[in-house]
């Protein structure tokens, strides 16, 4: 197996402490099913170093009988599940509005995407075991072994999210068992929201009767009006961000690329957090007009993103690429990143423009 120095020289990395990064979009576009190697890394503190056979899940709260279980016990005594989902940060594509002007957080492209086939324990199952008294308004909070500022890792989701069957405690990725930076040795996957609530090096489970407290949950990945700045934003006043919006990229041809005149096959993704994506426009000249291009999607993945991909007649000259995505309610995306531009650069879905040169 590579070494973690090794799977960094591939990526683009963003940071080392914490440790984030994203692949190059071609090699993002490379495989329906993201390899692990390939697959972005969002860390907010420590790369903690767990060693299996000493691991212990805790879940506890709102249930009649608290569990302690150890990675054999979660891998023997449920059924194991496999769920093809995609997962991306909030922050995918933070790069086109901090175009527009400053925002915060790491300038993710369009990488801090991906797709896999998680391999675990559903988590209703788990929350069924240890006795889960079911109530409107109940949480399911995670805890998990890396620190941040001081505090663990925290976030929460509500029950009947934790609940739903394709909700999981995953201990394996695309059939391997899971990277140090994707969560070994387990993890939450929580498909069609942020990959924040999808928390890695799972420690604790706790049901309770309001979201989580942590900094992570009370003050972070919310949403803002534009005229709210990092210092006047209030978290009590943003909106948390659970499901994924509608999004699309361009991942080949690559912004600022050469080409040749005539036909040029353009090819990307494009991802809804829990609706299906129908169509996908395609524009050679800045959108002033579109082709639609054909869909590769995975019928029994609804979590799952589509790949699209188009052929264009591209007249030499300076032009610019445009994608946009339409869903199944007939929802489609903003043109301008300018109508959605926040303080954090949070859910950045304006369509995606790759300038290129045409000779």
């Amino acid at each position: 197996m590579s070494t973690l120095a090794e799977r960094k020289a591939r990526l683009i990395v963003h940071g080392d402490a914490p440790y984030n990064a994203e692949p190059p979009l071609a090699r993002l576009r490379a495989a329906y099913r993201t390899p692990a190697e390939a697959f972005y890394v969002r860390c907010h503190g420590d790369l903690p170093a767990i060693v299996a056979d000493e691991a212990r899940l805790a879940v506890d709260g709102a249930v009649s009988t608290p569990l302690e279980m150890s990675l054999h016990d979660v891998q023997s005594n449920f059924p194991h599940v496999v769920v093809t989902a995609t997962m991306q940060c909030a922050g995918n594509r933070r790069a086109d509005m901090r175009a527009v002007a400053p925002v915060s957080g790491d300038p993710w492209e369009g990488g801090a995407i991906g797709t896999a086939d998680w391999t675990g324990i559903r988590l209703g199952d788990v929350l069924r075991a240890a006795g889960i008294r079911e109530g409107a308004g109940l949480h399911v909070a995670f805890e998990s072994h890396d620190t941040v500022e001081g505090h663990p890792y925290g976030v929460s989701i509500p029950l009947a999210k934790a609940l739903a069957p394709e909700t999981l405690l995953a201990f394996a990725m695309n059939g391997e068992t899971l990277l140090p930076e994707h969560g070994f040795p387990l993890r939450a996957v929580v498909p069609g929201y942020a990959g924040v609530r999808s928390p890695k090096w799972l420690k604790r489970i706790t049901v309770q009767d309001h979201p989580s407290d942590n900094p992570i949950q009370a003050n972070d990945y919310k949403l803002f009006p534009p005229d709210v700045t990092a210092e006047t934003a209030d978290p009590a006043k943003g909106h948390t961000i659970n499901t994924m919006p509608l999004n699309a990229a361009i991942c080949e041809p690559m912004r600022g690329a050469t080409l040749s005149a005539g036909t040029t096959r353009i090819r990307g993704y494009a991802v809804s957090g829990d609706r299906a994506v129908v169509r996908v426009d395609v524009s050679g000249d800045g959108g002033r007009s579109w082709v639609q291009a054909s869909l590769e999607q995975d019928a029994a993945a609804p979590f799952a993103w589509t790949f699209w991909t188009v052929d264009l007649d591209l007249p030499s000259g300076e032009r610019v690429l445009v994608v946009r995505a339409w869903d199944e309610a007939g929802q489609t995306q903003p043109a301008d990143p300018d109508v959605t531009r926040n303080c954090k650069g949070y859910l950045s879905t304006a369509w995606h423009r790759v300038p290129v040169s045409v000779a």
